[in-house]
C-alpha cells in the first residue's frame, strides 16, 4: 500500500507515545509494526489503541479526540447471519392433486401408483413424468 506523505500522523505520535509509556506491551508494539508495514489499521485495532490511549496520561487529548474522530468516521462492518436453509425438494402440489385425482377413479393404475410413491418419497419428478400424469390427467377428462 502506498501512503501519501503526510506532516501530520495523528495515528502514528499515539502508538509512538504508548511505546515510550509501555515499551514491553506486545500489543502496541504489533500495531505499530502493522502500521508501517500496511501504512494503516482496522476499525476494531484503532479501537484497541484508542483504550490503550486512555489509561496513559502522557497522551494529550486532542491526539485522543482526533483518533476518535478516525475511528467514528471508519465503517463498521457487521457479519451477515447466514441464510434459513432452503429445503432440497418442493412439491409441486399440482402434480400431487392430479394423480390423487387419477387414483380417486383408478387406484390400482400402476404407473401412477409409482409416481405417487416417489412423489411422496420428496424424489424429483422427472419432466417427462410429469407430462406424463398431465396426459393421463387429460385423458381422464
Amino acid at each position: 500500500m502506498i501512503r501519501k506523505k503526510i506532516d501530520v500522523d495523528i495515528i502514528k505520535d499515539v502508538l509512538e507515545a504508548l511505546l515510550e509509556a509501555q515499551p514491553h506491551s506486545t500489543f502496541v508494539q504489533s500495531l505499530y509494526r502493522q502500521y508501517e508495514e500496511r501504512g494503516g489499521l482496522s476499525k476494531k485495532q484503532l479501537e484497541g489503541l484508542y483504550n490503550k490511549s486512555l489509561k496513559v496520561d502522557s497522551i494529550p487529548d486532542s491526539k485522543r479526540a482526533t483518533l476518535e474522530a478516525v475511528i467514528l468516521k471508519r465503517p463498521t462492518r457487521y457479519k451477515s447471519a447466514p441464510p434459513p436453509p432452503k429445503p432440497m425438494y418442493e412439491k409441486d402440489e399440482r402434480v400431487g392433486k392430479m394423480m390423487e385425482d387419477i387414483l380417486a377413479k383408478y387406484p390400482q393404475h400402476k404407473r401412477v401408483v409409482f409416481l405417487k410413491a416417489k412423489y411422496d418419497n420428496n424424489e424429483t419428478l422427472t419432466p417427462a413424468e410429469i407430462l406424463e400424469v398431465e396426459r393421463f390427467t387429460r385423458v381422464l377428462k
